[in-house]
């Protein structure tokens, strides 16, 4: 059985903060931030709405992915973002 791992992009609104990382259970991860269950940056600001996500076969491909991610300007970033999701719905099927 082969893991999966994402890097994903959450936004508090359009346009609005970003929160970008990397995990191995998307679904389990999406449903502690809209629960507010992470004591981290997302809770502080209220950052819920999954925006886009990628699926990668290794650890190491997701990782290098999101340190990309968090060096490329916020422009690139909400291009990326409007790329596949222009009205920037939220993609999680978490409540």
């Amino acid at each position: 059985m082969n893991k999966k791992w994402f890097v994903y992009i959450l936004a508090s609104q359009r346009n609005w903060t970003l929160y970008i990382w990397v995990t191995s259970n998307l679904e389990k991860r999406i449903y502690e931030h809209k629960n507010e269950l992470i004591e981290w940056f997302t809770k502080k600001y209220h950052i819920h709405n999954l925006v886009r996500y990628q699926e990668f076969p290794t650890i190491t491909e997701a990782i290098e992915w999101e340190k990309h991610l968090k060096w490329i300007n916020r422009n690139k970033k909400i291009a990326l973002i409007e790329s596949t999701n222009p009205q920037w719905q939220d993609l999680s099927p978490v409540t």
